[in-house]
């Protein structure tokens, strides 16, 4: 048995990934002090991860990069959809690009930036808004272990190093705008694009608005059934949001059908997975689980029994706390 909020089963989760390398895995090698392993270790990661740089003037760069890239790809996905990973030390950041250890994650309900779940976050180091500033952090460090590789000149081995993970936040925005974008339908670019966003996100948080269900409420033109749809702030966006939703090519058929394909039907939210796993612990009853993971096997799917869990709990509900084993 596990101690978490009581004695519960303990059980052991086997976890596929292209590879389990993380820039903790880097760090532990870099700090033996050993240049033959950390080149080992990074042509190994090179040739699984990132093959095409293999023929990169400086390979060892462009594999930084890369993983840049990847990370700031990773992030904004994460912040597209509300995801709060909980726990983003450098031993929990994939090479690869791809989540893993997210032991007490959870995704948001009412939209803050604030927002932490983790019982361990006690400072909001991992805030929903803190995630892409440390993964940033994290690639700094990840920078740190390729500096002998980088150059045998240790200035100029720092300088590429910082120039690499300087590059982080423009990518970030160009994959977080190019997302937002999509989940308002929006095609093409726009100059005002970036207010626009701003703007809603600003709405959502004075009103203390569902994230996901905010944009549904868009996707399906139901935003008048909420106190946030109804407000004069969003009665004036919306005017603004379909000046912009016009200048798309198809009109807003094409807007619909690129908000659907943006915008999950549904999430894992919190109270739901506690109700499927409560019986599956307590009872051996799976069968509430069992549905839960057919409703989100495919959250982009809109189907009508995903409504009933698109539902955020209710207001009085006590603030939900996440644990390295949820």
């Amino acid at each position: 048995k596990v101690y978490r909020e009581t004695f519960l089963p303990g059980a052991v989760l086997t976890r596929v990934a292209a590879s389990h390398l993380r820039v903790g895995t880097f760090q532990y090698v870099a700090g033996r002090g050993s240049e033959k392993e950390l080149r080992l270790l990074a042509d190994y990661a090179l040739l699984r991860h990132y093959p095409g740089a293999q023929g990169s003037p400086n390979k060892y760069r462009r594999f930084l990069g890369e993983v840049v890239r990847a990370q700031a790809s990773l992030m904004a996905q994460w912040m597209l959809v509300g995801f709060i990973h909980g726990v983003m030390n450098t031993d929990n950041m994939t090479i690869s690009g791809e989540t893993i250890d997210y032991g007490p994650c959870a995704f948001m309900d009412a939209f803050d930036p604030s927002t932490v779940f983790s019982s361990i976050d006690h400072h909001g180091r991992y805030a929903y808004a803190n995630q892409p500033k440390i993964a940033a952090w994290n690639l700094a460090r990840f920078a740190e272990t390729l500096l002998p590789l980088l150059d045998s000149d240790e200035d100029r081995a720092r300088e590429i190093g910082q120039e690499e993970v300087e590059k982080f936040f423009s990518l970030y925005d160009h994959y977080y705008l190019d997302g937002m974008r999509k989940k308002l339908g929006l095609e093409g670019e726009d100059p005002g694009d970036k207010d626009l966003i701003q703007d809603l996100l600003q709405l959502m948080y004075e009103h203390k608005a569902d994230y996901t269900n905010t944009f549904l409420d868009l996707t399906f033109e139901r935003w008048q059934e909420n106190a946030l749809g109804r407000s004069e702030g969003f009665i004036q966006w919306q005017e603004r949001w379909k000046a912009r939703w016009n200048q798309n090519p198809g009109g807003w058929d094409a807007t619909h059908e690129l908000l659907k394909r943006s915008n999950p039907a549904v999430i894992p939210r919190n109270h739901r997975v506690e109700e499927a796993l409560r019986p599956a612990v307590q009872s051996g009853d799976y069968a509430p689980f069992m549905r839960l993971l057919h409703i989100l096997e495919e959250p982009f799917a809109h189907r009508l029994e995903q409504e009933e869990f698109a539902q955020p709990p209710e207001t009085s509900a006590p603030h939900y706390r996440t644990f390295c084993g949820t």
